[in-house]
């Protein structure tokens, strides 16, 4: 069974502005925010995962994106460094709460910023997006932490700032990704590495690659029928969730999870 680390949105709100999604006059709807990440929950458990959770902190309204804690594989943890200092504060909470899980936490030792799982990404390779709010550079430290390659990936429109904003590997063969945000070298070494489907602009507004997959079931958010339709003829089972309040900050259903196995 997939495990997955989720922070309830207690104190999630826009308190600042450092992706171009945030807009202070646009603020939440605090109760459509705890029955859109109550009601992705409940379906990650229906799709089939465990849901763990991390206790929220005051003044870190960005911690419900558990995806940005940190990059997790074989047992190994290695914390973000995040590139803003209101995000900066969360760090000790995540590494306190991985040490408690007892989990091998590794930091990297240089001040380049790198934002785990949300540029952090496993096909058959890892992939790495660069750009926005990770260095390229970090990843060679990341290889040599791992043993393993990592593809940089480099971003280049503003509003996909995040790898898994706009890139979402299904299985270790295939993905949905959108085009637009990447540069031309990056879009030449995707397709040396996996097949993908690459969703329609209007669909990446949406977050549509801001995806869950657990086994053979994916959650997205709403309002993204055609890359729902290629995924089913994919075989995938797909699960939709109204993720519009957070959208608002800049995330959608894969930024509010981490997963652990």
């Amino acid at each position: 069974m997939s495990r997955i680390l989720m922070c309830p949105p207690t104190y999630f709100g826009i308190e600042y502005v450092i992706n171009p999604w945030m807009d202070m006059a646009n603020q939440v709807d605090n109760n459509l925010v705890s029955t859109q990440w109550n009601t992705l929950k409940d379906t990650l458990e229906e799709a089939g995962a465990e849901i763990e959770l991390i206790e929220p902190q005051p003044s870190l309204p960005d911690m419900v994106f558990t995806a940005n804690a940190g990059l997790l594989r074989n047992n190994i943890f290695i914390p973000s460094r995040f590139k803003f200092p209101e995000r900066q504060r969360e760090m000790k909470h995540w590494i306190q709460w991985f040490i408690k899980a007892g989990y091998e936490v590794k930091e990297i030792p240089t001040e380049l910023p790198f934002e785990g799982a949300g540029d952090a990404l496993s096909g058959k390779v890892l992939f790495g997006g660069y750009g926005f709010r990770s260095s390229k550079e970090i990843y060679k430290e990341i290889e040599d932490i791992f043993s393993s390659e990592i593809i940089p990936l480099y971003l280049v429109d503003d509003r996909f700032y995040h790898l898994d904003t706009c890139f979402c590997p299904l299985s270790e063969e295939f993905a949905i990704l959108y085009e637009g945000a990447f540069d031309e070298e990056s879009i030449r070494s995707l397709k040396e590495h996996i097949s993908y489907f690459s969703v329609p602009e209007q669909e990446a507004a949406r977050f549509a690659c801001n995806a869950v997959v657990i086994e053979n079931n994916v959650v997205l958010p709403t309002g993204c029928p055609e890359t729902e339709r290629h995924l089913q003829s994919k075989g995938f089972t797909t699960f939709t969730v109204d993720m519009s309040e957070f959208l608002k900050s800049g995330g959608a259903a894969k930024c509010l999870t981490l997963k652990l196995s």
